[in-house]
């Protein structure tokens, strides 16, 4: 019987790798958020250097979440925690300007971007904005209330017609979509949810699939069509949270253990391929992928810090540049040259 091994697996998905890394240009920005009472977008140069500063326009106060900032294209949601909104922004010519400030129905703590519609997920409740070109309806088309609404809302994500989302108090729920793209009806719990699930958090989608760490577990899982697939252990790192996908590689930032793991994934199979492929100064917060970049952003104390690493075809994080940040800031996304 003829045998495979693992790389000649993954041979299809490189591809898939190497159009992302190609990507790679010097006009690539991360952003994070202040998180403060006056909240603000702080924008970076992939070298590290803080170019631009854009109040939201509302107040931060977010913890515990991830996916606080997303982007799309040259638009990037913020959430404003303290002011139940979140901030649009746009750029154009390599700055970012404010764009519209969207009231939400309970405080946000993530925010997600589909084909035509924002998502936003708050407190108790998951929301829907339909899109208008560049432009977010200020009206949700869609409420649907959380399955435990009990204020342990982490993330949320877009699989095919669904949203997948994580409550920490032990909670992974799929909410369906109309097919326009607005929520609709109740959440559902997703099955085969492991006996020992403690603290979903990150996820990260693609397709189909949605990888969700159970941070206390010490376990990543594979979601597909509302269920349990695969889980896997993170080995000698502590509470995998937060989540990216570059190509075929699965990027884990881990809390306390103060690291980035690397995990091939393909089909239901998640393996893990570097326990650790970096080191941080403190606990992860958030991680974000794009444009051949991975970002990290953690805190220690009363500062934060922003890692910006280089990814190659093979997987390998190289650390560009990191910037100190004052205060607990939240969130991270690339957004990928003009």
């Amino acid at each position: 019987m003829k045998k495979y091994s693992l790389f000649s697996i993954l041979v299809p998905l490189f591809g898939v790798g190497a159009a992302v890394l190609a990507d790679t240009g010097q006009s690539a920005l991360v952003v994070t958020a202040s998180n403060a009472a006056t909240n603000q977008l702080l924008v970076y140069d992939s070298g590290g250097n803080l170019i631009q500063t854009v109040p939201t326009e509302g107040q931060g106060g977010v913890s515990g979440n991830a996916g606080g900032i997303e982007a799309m294209g040259g638009l990037v949601a913020v959430v404003n925690y303290g002011s139940q909104s979140v901030s649009i922004l746009e750029r154009r010519n390599n700055r970012f300007q404010m764009k519209q400030l969207v009231s939400t129905v309970s405080g946000p703590v993530s925010v997600a971007f589909g084909a035509d519609h924002l998502y936003i997920l708050g407190a108790s409740k998951v929301e829907s904005h339909r899109m208008f070109g560049s432009t977010v309806g200020l009206a949700p088309d869609g409420v649907v209330p959380l399955l435990k609404a009990d204020g342990s809302a982490a993330q949320v994500g877009v699989v095919q017609n669904q949203l997948v989302i994580t409550e920490k108090s032990n909670t992974i729920e799929t909410v369906d979509m109309l097919p326009d793209g607005a929520v609709s009806g109740l959440p559902t719990l997703v099955q085969n949810i492991p006996a020992n699930v403690n603290t979903p958090f990150g996820l990260v989608t693609r397709g189909d699939d949605a990888y969700v760490t159970i941070a206390h577990a010490n376990e990543i899982s594979l979601v597909r069509n509302g269920a349990v697939l695969t889980v896997t252990g993170s080995g000698t790192q502590m509470a995998p949270c937060w989540l990216t996908l570059v190509g075929p590689f699965l990027f884990s930032s881990n809390s306390p253990s103060m690291s980035v793991s690397r995990y091939a994934v393909y089909g239901q199979k998640i393996v893990q391929d570097a326990a650790v492929a970096a080191t941080l100064n403190g606990d992860p917060t958030d991680i974000a992928s794009g444009a051949g970049l991975v970002a990290v952003i953690d805190g220690s104390g009363a500062v934060s810090h922003l890692s910006i690493f280089s990814v190659d075809e093979d997987g390998n994080l190289t650390l560009g540049s990191a910037a100190t940040i004052s205060g607990a800031a939240n969130g991270a996304a690339v957004v990928r040259g003009e």
